[in-house]
């Protein structure tokens, strides 16, 4: 059985420590529906008062509301804390031509656009932005955010220049962010970045990060924060049913039965489809966090009280023996790197 723990988990290599579950901003900043001033605020405080102390935003997440909105629920709390972490690629820039609404899935007026820049003047110019909208003094972690098209300039320009503010203690940890694992590897491998924001590829539907991603945190001793472990929703409920989303699309009938037959598993274990899902990614040592959407207090409750029930051990292994899972899933508790288990289940 694993257990609840209260401790913090330290992003390898870096003073930043992170609780093991997170506050996802991106629909408080009206991601494909409005969110209310009051509930986005109360949503953050009820994530404070469970015991949550990371938070994670973008300029992308509303052009900009995210950060403004997370800033101002954020400001009067002891800054030494909590954590924060925003993204840098898109810079927020006038829209000469507005059509009304945002065009990216953002219920937000599109009087700015986003603008694509991961070169050294781009990063510095979106941390500062970042700043003024959160009225924040510092950003805890950086992450690249989505530089799929963007290797060459990433690589050789947007990460060196958020190592150095590193480097120089401005910022304590830096990493990117994507829903590919493929290149998140490579940036472990091949660049300064200490951790990478890993969505949808290590959930109880899709352990394609095992192929490349996991095995290199693992050997280079650096660390991966997981989202979308509901794969947009097809694991958020006790029993999936048809319809439901995965990775942003309808689910494919085939996919729902898998959902299905996993969630059988789960009941036999007395624990549920949604709980083993927030479990799921801690079953691997390299991951410290696993970070959720929460748009109002209710959400916040669901999720926290998700997160801390146990799962047993167990259960992992049947969802290997039946071939619901992969072969090569790690147990549900593994040695740290002192020797000692680490509990997949804490705040």
């Amino acid at each position: 059985m694993t257990h609840q723990s209260t401790g913090r988990r330290t992003i390898a290599n870096t003073p930043v420590e992170l609780t093991g579950l997170g506050f996802g901003a991106s629909v408080i900043g009206n991601l494909y529906r409005v969110t209310p001033a009051e509930d986005a605020a109360a949503a953050v405080d009820a994530a404070w008062e469970s015991g949550i102390r990371y938070f994670d935003t973008a300029p992308h997440y509303g052009l900009g509301l995210s950060e403004r909105r997370l800033g101002a629920a954020l400001r009067d709390r002891p800054r030494g804390e909590y954590v924060i972490s925003s993204k840098v690629g898109r810079l927020l820039v006038p829209n000469e031509h507005p059509r009304g609404v945002d065009g990216e899935g953002f219920a937000v007026p599109d009087d700015l656009r986003r603008e694509w820049d991961f070169s050294r003047a781009g990063v510095l110019a979106s941390i500062e932005a970042s700043l003024e909208r959160t009225g924040l003094d510092r950003l805890d972690v950086v992450y690249l955010h989505d530089p799929d098209d963007h290797w060459r300039q990433a690589a050789d320009e947007a990460m060196p220049a958020l190592a150095d503010l590193r480097d120089q203690g401005v910022i304590g940890a830096i990493g990117a962010g994507m829903n590919q694992s493929a290149m998140l590897a490579r940036f472990l491998h091949e660049t300064p970045a200490d951790v990478v924001m890993l969505a949808g590829r290590y959930t109880l539907l899709d352990q394609s990060a095992l192929d490349d991603v996991l095995p290199t945190a693992e050997e280079h001793g650096k660390s991966v924060v997981a989202v979308g472990v509901f794969n947009s929703g097809l694991l958020s409920r006790d029993r999936p049913a048809d319809g439901m989303k995965y990775d942003y699309q309808d689910a494919p009938p085939a996919l729902v039965a898998r959902a299905r037959a996993i969630a059988d598993v789960c009941t036999a274990h007395g624990t549920t489809l949604p709980a083993a899902a927030i479990a799921f990614p801690h079953t691997h040592p390299s991951v410290v966090n696993v970070t959720l959407g929460m748009r109002s207090p209710d959400q916040v409750t669901r999720n926290t009280e998700l997160h801390r029930r146990p799962v047993p051990e167990a259960l992992w292994n049947d969802l290997r023996d039946q071939g619901l899972i992969r072969a090569d899933v790690p147990g549900a508790d593994v040695p740290g790197a002192d020797g000692r288990a680490r509990s997949a289940q804490c705040p």
